[in-house]
Order: C-alpha cells, then structure tokens, then sequence
C-alpha cells in the first residue's frame, strides 16, 4: 500500500526529472528523486502504466512495428516476474519469521503464567508462615506471662518458708529454754535433797526438839514441792504442745519442699517450651527471610519477562508495520539505460 503523498502524477513528475537529466528511471531512482517515499510495489506499478502509456503513444505516432512491441511486452512481463519474485520471498520469510515469533510470544506467556502462579503460591505460604509466627509468638509471651508469675509465686513461697523456719527456730529455742529450765529445777531439787539429807544427819538431836518447826517447814516445802510439780507438768504440757507444732511446722515444710519441687520441675519444664519456642520462632524468621529472598528474585524475573515480552511486542510491531521492501530490480543488460 502506498503512503500519504504518493501517487501517479507524483511519481511521473520524478520520471521525467529522471529522463530530463538523461538517466534512466528505475524504481530506486525514481524513490530517490521522490525523497525515499512511498512503496516499491506501488512505484513499480505506477511505472508500469507510464510506460505502457508511452507505448501506446509511441505505437499510435510512430506505428512501431509490431514485432518491437511484442518484444517489449515480453521484456516488460519478465521485468515484471523478477521483480515479484523477491516480493514474494521476502513475503514469505516475513510470514515465517512473524509465525516465529507469534510462537515465542506464546512461550513467553506461558512462562509469565507459570510463573505468576508460582509467586501466588509463594505469597500464600509466606503468608501462612507470618500468621503462625504471630502465633508462635503470642504464644511465647503467655508462656513468658505465666513463666513471670510462677517467679513470683516461688519468691513468695520462699519468703513464706523463711518465715516457717523463722518461727520453728524460735519455737525450738523456747522448748530449749523450757528443758533448761526443767533441768535446772531437776538439779536445784536434787542439790537442796541432799543438803536437807546432809543437815538431817548432822542434825538428828536437833530435829526432835525442832520437829513442829520442822514441821511447818515441811508443810511449806510440800506446798513448794506441789507447785514446783505443777509448774513441772505446765512446762511440760507446753514442751508436747511445743513438740506438737514442731511436727506440724516440719510436715508444713516438707509439703512445701515437695510443691518447691514440683514447682522447679515445671520450672524447668517451662524453660525447656521457652527454648524450643525461641528455636521455632529463629527458624520461622529464616523461613521467612528465604520466601522474601525468593520472591524478590520471582519478582526481579517477572519483570525481566515482561520487559523482554514488551521488547517481542514491539519487535512484532515494527515487523508488522515495516513495508515488504522488494529487491532492487536488476536491469537486463539488453535494456538502454
């Protein structure tokens, strides 16, 4: 198809500049002298028609004789066919290289779709990935709650335990002080036994003269006696009471022993889901770091397909704008020039 501009008056204008300066009009010429305008096709053919009208006005002015104008028809037909003959190979590569690259086109696509469903893969099990990590950690900060508050159920249990064994320190040192006390009365009685035996037997001829005093002595000593043994039992009473609240202070400190165990094992079990959750949250922040790396480089090859499929698309473009360009035609040699 010829462009805008180019016509047959257009290009007989050129043939005859062509002619004027003695040069022979062939089609590059006359596309040269027209500013390298307007197809090679349609020059040919405008060519054509000028020189079959020159023909004809030469045969109507001159009576060619008509062995000349059956001699240049035929030369006329086979410039004719030379110069279709290019024309239609160059038709037929340029169909054949734009099925080429329809075909390239449609692996491209392909590959682009692939890829496209790869990276909305990727995105979907990057995305799982970040919702069990917020998970993992909300569960590492209950833990870490719970673990805070087990601290200070231990310290508290601790304090309350040093002031168990405050009070059974203590209590222990009154029933040290009551048995002191015991035995001290124990010796003093023993001590003033004997000293009465002692004065009983260096004063025998003594006592009968003294007996009423004695007498009355002894009544005061028995009520001494009587209320050292109530006194005795008292003190005694309160060292099986003392003894008692030692044995429950003990068994209090051993079920507390046993829960401070028990409290250290799940403790220690604690630390254990601690550790292991910190290694689950280390390894889903690697996990996550890979598919981010992974889908910047899915990212960075889809946009080098597409730039590479915008350059196959412009590429087709142009092929498909570009006019089918003829080879030059080849003047026989028995042409005048």
């Amino acid at each position: 198809m010829a462009r805008g501009g180019v016509n047959k008056a257009v290009v007989q204008t050129a043939r005859m500049a062509i002619l004027a300066r003695g040069e022979y009009p062939s089609i590059d010429a006359v596309r040269i002298e027209m500013g390298n305008t307007g197809s090679k096709t349609t020059i040919h053919r405008y060519l054509k028609e000028l020189d079959e009208s020159d023909q004809r006005q030469a045969a109507a002015g001159e009576h060619l004789d008509d062995e000349l104008t059956d001699l240049i028809s035929r030369l006329a037909r086979r410039l004719q066919d030379q110069a279709r003959e290019p024309l239609e190979l160059e038709q037929a590569r340029h169909r054949l290289q734009e099925n080429q690259w329809q075909e390239q086109l449609s692996a491209l696509t392909q590959t682009l779709e692939q890829l496209q469903l790869n990276y909305d893969v990727q995105a979907a099990a990057l995305a799982q990935e970040s919702e069990q990590l917020h998970t993992t950690r909300s569960m590492l900060q209950t833990e870490q709650t719970r673990n805070a508050g087990l601290s200070q159920a231990c310290s508290d249990h601790e304090l309350r335990l040093a002031d168990k064994e405050a009070q059974v320190r203590s209590l222990e040192d009154k029933h040290q002080h009551a048995r002191d006390a015991l035995e001290h009365f124990r010796n003093a009685a023993r001590e003033q036994r004997e000293q009465e035996q002692r004065r009983h037997e260096g004063q025998l001829q003594q006592i009968q003269m003294e007996l009423r005093q004695a007498q009355q002595s002894a009544l005061v000593r028995q009520d001494e006696i009587t209320q050292l043994h109530r006194d005795n039992e008292r003190l005694l009473m309160e060292s099986r009471n003392a003894a008692k609240e030692a044995r429950k202070l003990e068994a209090q400190l051993d079920k507390g022993a046993k829960r401070e165990e028990l409290l250290q094992g799940r403790l220690s079990t604690l630390e254990g889901e601690r550790t292991l959750l910190q290694e689950r949250l280390r390894v889903a922040q690697q996990e996550t770091e890979s598919l981010k790396l992974s889908s910047k480089e899915q990212r960075a090859s889809k946009r080098a397909l597409e730039l590479r499929l915008l350059e196959a698309e412009n590429e087709l473009a142009q092929l498909a704008e570009k006019p089918a360009s003829p080879r030059a035609d080849k003047p026989d040699p028995s042409t005048p020039r």
